[in-house]
């Protein structure tokens, strides 16, 4: 029994039975999900398309260029009148006229003249405007611009840290079921011992054959759980796989199961964590958008300059002007006014809900220690109840030799060892993914 107890509790290393299998520490199997996992790559296109939004909004600072063109070709002359020169001629004017002009020209002075422009042309323009003053829209809109590249920043962290969580629970998930196969085949391994034992005293006729057929009905039990298991490393491979980007869904595990004598407190500042800063950023974010909500309702003033072409009067004509532009919002002063304390409120909202969440990670910081300690106490009397019912097996194998117990006791005592062994295996791997949400809630 020593001998079993000190194969299982002294490994250092869980790896499956072929030699030719990849092998991963727990390191490298979170360096593959932070490489491949989706979520991951999804928070890093965010990350991009944020620094993007910060590039665009920076070109606000710059003048806006635009150019139009325009060519027409209408039915008739878009402007159009008819002029009488006999109604601008004095008699004096008529009189003077009469003695130089010939009859015919004067009898068509008498006629009205019909005008028509524009009835085909050309027209371009090129345009550069330069805000000079918009309400501080351009510089908070920047400001926006770079907290939300921030923001995508941090829940690329909040992502990373996630990530990492799910594929350590998965890792010591299989962990477990690796070390409890093992235990599996260490109890195999007595009852074949013990198999061995009682066929010898019921064939010398010093024990009854109902001892040989309970040992016979455990084993089969064993081979039942010895399925199950091998059924679950399956299914839990196959997604600690697909959650870490891995090819080969055969690979091993290697794992150190020492655990420190004593453990230690190292709380830090809430405010170093990525859920603190992040609602931080949220706090900055609605005061930006107030501003910008004020800023809207200001007047705005640019200038600009340009040049323009036309030939709609049937010659061409170029031109350059530099002009001045104010805009004032009247009519949006009305509704802008509630858009602004909507804004307000909004961040006073958001400056409570930071409070409010302070205290509540502080809390989860507190909780995660607490259940650090919890699983360690409990992987403690683990590792004692494995001693106890080591010596329980060791004591009843030796009365049932010597004829003084039963069968049922021996075996029960078999029971309360493997119970042992894999009270122990969910102890350690509770122990793992309690530091590691210990490590998250306080940022490490």
């Amino acid at each position: 029994m020593k001998k079993i107890f000190a194969i299982i509790a002294a490994s250092v290393c869980c790896c499956a039975t072929a030699t030719a299998q990849q092998s991963y520490t727990l390191e490298q199997i979170k360096d593959s999900a932070l490489q491949n996992n989706f979520a991951i790559r999804s928070a890093k296109y965010g990350v991009e398309a944020a620094q993007q939004q910060r590039k665009e909004a920076f070109t606000k600072y710059f003048p806006t260029v635009s150019g139009t063109g325009l060519w027409f070709n209408a039915n008739k002359g878009m402007a159009q009148t008819t002029i009488n020169p006999s109604e601008s001629i004095t008699p004096e004017l008529g009189a003077a006229l009469a003695q130089s002009l010939p009859q015919e020209a004067l009898a068509a002075l008498a006629n009205p003249i019909s005008i028509s422009m524009m009835k085909n042309g050309t027209i371009g323009s090129l345009m550069a405007v330069q805000p000079v003053f918009a309400g501080g829209q351009i510089i908070n809109g920047n400001k926006l611009a770079k907290v939300g590249e921030e923001v995508s920043k941090l829940q690329l962290q909040l992502s990373e840290n996630e990530v990492e969580k799910t594929a350590e629970q998965y890792f010591w998930q299989l962990a477990s079921l690796q070390e409890k196969m093992n235990t599996i085949n260490a109890v195999d391994t007595l009852l074949r011992d013990i198999h061995k034992d009682v066929d010898v005293a019921v064939r010398a006729g010093v024990a009854m054959r109902n001892d040989l057929l309970q040992v016979q009905l455990r084993q089969n039990d064993i081979q039942s759980q010895r399925l199950k298991l091998q059924n679950g490393i399956s299914i839990v491979r196959l997604l600690l796989s697909q959650y870490c980007g891995l090819r080969d869904t055969s690979f091993a595990i290697s794992f150190q199961t020492s655990v420190p004598p004593t453990i230690q407190s190292m709380m830090s500042d809430v405010q170093s964590l990525p859920e603190y800063q992040l609602l931080g950023k949220q706090v900055e974010a609605a005061k930006l958008q107030k501003q910008m909500a004020v800023g809207q309702n200001l007047p705005t003033l640019a200038v600009g300059a340009g040049y323009n072409y036309h030939n709609v009067l049937e010659n061409n004509h170029s031109f350059g002007m530099v002009f001045a532009t104010v805009s004032v919002p009247i009519s949006d002063w009305w509704g802008g006014s509630h858009a602004i304390k909507r804004k307000k409120i909004e961040h006073q909202k958001a400056v409570e809900q930071l409070e409010d969440n302070a205290q509540l990670l502080k809390i989860r910081m507190q909780n995660a220690w607490n259940g650090v300690e919890e699983s360690y106490q409990q992987l403690q009397l683990a590792q004692r109840s494995i001693e106890q019912a080591d010596e329980n097996l060791r004591l009843n194998r030796n009365y049932y030799r010597a004829g003084t117990s039963k069968m049922s006791d021996l075996l029960e005592a078999q029971l309360l060892y493997q119970q042992a062994l894999d009270k122990h295996t969910d102890a350690f791997a509770d122990y793992q993914n309690k530091l590691l949400e210990y490590k998250q809630a306080t940022g490490q």
